[in-house]
């Protein structure tokens, strides 16, 4: 009889305590959220400010309020972003945002209502806006790329990847507005590689051998410019004195 009693008390005591829980963990989520009770890890390159004018919150709100989806999806993309976690934490008390910053490795020029917008391109594609890059450690960016668009970024990935394991130097990638993609090669200047994205891993594969070839014979020096529009066809023009 006396186990029974202790037992029975034992779990009114558990139940108290998880009531007690509940209610602060409740209590908590209805707690407003203020923009110092933001914690930001990932990069120190950007700021609380920087979270909150590139997105939809206004401060103070209520924690349980705070939709992370939407805030991930508003911050990946105003931001440049490679990935963005938002959690929603009681202990300690805040909104915790873990952010993965791109890495670019080139210049880049984009069109919007007819304006140039100035920034960088990453090795996925992806445009970065030039006031969402740590400035630091650009000095070795030699590329530029001139008519980026969105639907360009599987063209200019797979140009970026390629390039890491072939022997040419890029200097300059350009989509004309119709689309025609031209690159400039520190020795084999002007290639034209025309409107054809499917073309591109063979084309890459040319010119990486006519590099090598070229450099066999020093003649690189003589080009004007490559037409790989055709690749089964390459004309080369050369100058004439």
């Amino acid at each position: 009889m006396n186990n029974q009693k202790k037992t029975n008390n034992r779990n009114f005591l558990f139940l108290i305590l998880f009531l007690l829980s509940t209610s602060l963990v409740s209590l908590k989520t209805l707690k407003k959220v203020y923009i110092q009770d933001i914690r930001i890890s990932g990069s120190k390159f950007f700021s609380k400010n920087d979270l909150v004018n590139n997105s939809s919150l206004k401060f103070p709100i209520r924690l349980i309020f705070i939709q992370a989806k939407v805030l991930e999806k508003e911050l990946k993309q105003n931001l440049s972003l490679k990935n963005v976690s938002v959690s929603r934490q009681i202990f300690p008390f805040g909104l915790e945002v873990q952010v993965n910053t791109r890495t670019p490795i080139a210049y880049g020029e984009r069109i919007i209502n007819n304006e140039k917008i100035l920034g960088f391109i990453d090795q996925d594609g992806i445009f970065i806006d030039q006031q969402n890059v740590d400035k630091k450690n650009l000095d070795k960016i030699t590329i530029k790329v001139v008519g980026w668009e969105e639907k360009f970024k599987r063209t200019l990935s797979e140009i970026f990847i390629t390039q890491e394991n072939y022997e040419f130097e890029l200097v300059n990638i350009t989509f004309s507005p119709n689309g025609f993609l031209t690159i400039e090669e520190k020795d084999l200047k002007t290639i034209f590689l025309g409107f054809n994205p499917n073309l591109i891993s063979y084309q890459l594969q040319i010119i990486n051998n006519l590099k090598n070839e070229f450099k066999k014979n020093n003649f690189s020096e003589k080009i004007d410019n490559i037409d790989l529009t055709d690749p089964n066809k390459p004309k080369i023009k050369v100058f004439k004195p």
